[in-house]
């Protein structure tokens, strides 16, 4: 199933690749597969993961504390957020209604 990402769910990710990338050289690159692999995973089975709160949907990435939150839309997935799993929990729920 295709996806798109919600522009800040965008943002963020390439922030925290970032964050990573000033942490330690090639870091952001593991980061990246990371997310990548956890977005390969749930594009195809959409309904294998935990419902985070209503129809939203999280995947957790391996190795770092990020999850890809999701929504499952007629033609494709949304992803509302990169979420850090130990931060800000709920900053995210606007970008469901707009």
């Amino acid at each position: 199933m295709n996806y798109e990402f919600h522009p800040e769910a965008l943002a963020e990710f390439e922030d925290a690749a970032r964050y990573y990338a000033e942490k330690q050289p090639g870091l952001e690159q593991r980061f990246i597969a990371s997310v990548e692999a956890a977005i390969q995973k749930l594009t195809a089975r959409p309904s294998s993961y935990a419902i985070l709160e209503q129809d939203v949907w999280r995947c957790l990435t391996r190795v770092f504390p990020y999850a890809v939150l999701y929504t499952v839309e007629a033609d494709f997935i949304l992803i509302v957020a990169i979420m850090h799993c130990h931060q800000r929990p709920g900053y995210w729920r606007h970008r469901v209604t707009s």
